[in-house]
């Protein structure tokens, strides 16, 4: 096996330790989930899901790169995030059941790793001082992203209070 290229490698406690979502989780508990968790390989262009789709699933992204695209009401995919190594998504559609709320596509070759709803229901079952720790680092990572937008959203609206703003005034004059 020494000629497996690293990014072929499995996936090992060593290399979960250095995924924030895995972030304080003992090494035993990181072995345990190193050898049940399943991966998948990506292509450049390959969907992993969606908008729309269900399925109770999250991904890890072991190597690549992903983006997030999500529809307008005149049916235009928009990228409206990048996702790499280290990161991860879908996992809104384990906490609320409800439908995907974008696609995700892969744009390099790649490797993810799946969480599903069992996964985390096993690991409930199994420690649930490390089921806790993997959830409130998704709820933190959730946070991170809800700022994230929240800034979007109002330098959006500042921008069009703007241009009002301005073309009131200028209509004045």
């Amino acid at each position: 096996m020494a000629d497996t290229p690293a990014y072929d490698a499995p996936v090992t406690a060593e290399s979960l330790e250095q995924i924030g979502l895995f972030g304080a989780l003992d090494r035993d508990m990181l072995t345990f989930l190193a050898a049940s968790l399943h991966t998948v390989d990506m292509g450049p262009g390959d969907l992993v899901f969606r908008e729309g789709d269900t399925s109770s699933e999250m991904y890890v992204v072991l190597r690549g790169e992903f983006e997030v695209l999500k529809r307008s009401k005149r049916g235009v995919d928009a990228r409206v995030a990048m996702l790499g190594t280290g990161d991860w998504f879908g996992e809104m559609s384990i906490l609320d059941v409800q439908p995907r709320s974008a696609s995700v596509r892969s744009l390099a070759a790649s490797r993810l790793l799946i969480v599903t709803r069992v996964d985390l229901e096993t690991l409930y079952r199994r420690d649930v001082k490390a089921y806790s720790l993997l959830v409130l680092n998704v709820a933190r990572e959730l946070s991170r992203r809800l700022r994230v937008a929240d800034g979007i959203l109002a330098d959006l609206v500042a921008s069009l209070m703007d241009d009002v703003m301005s073309g009131r005034h200028g209509s004045a004059t």
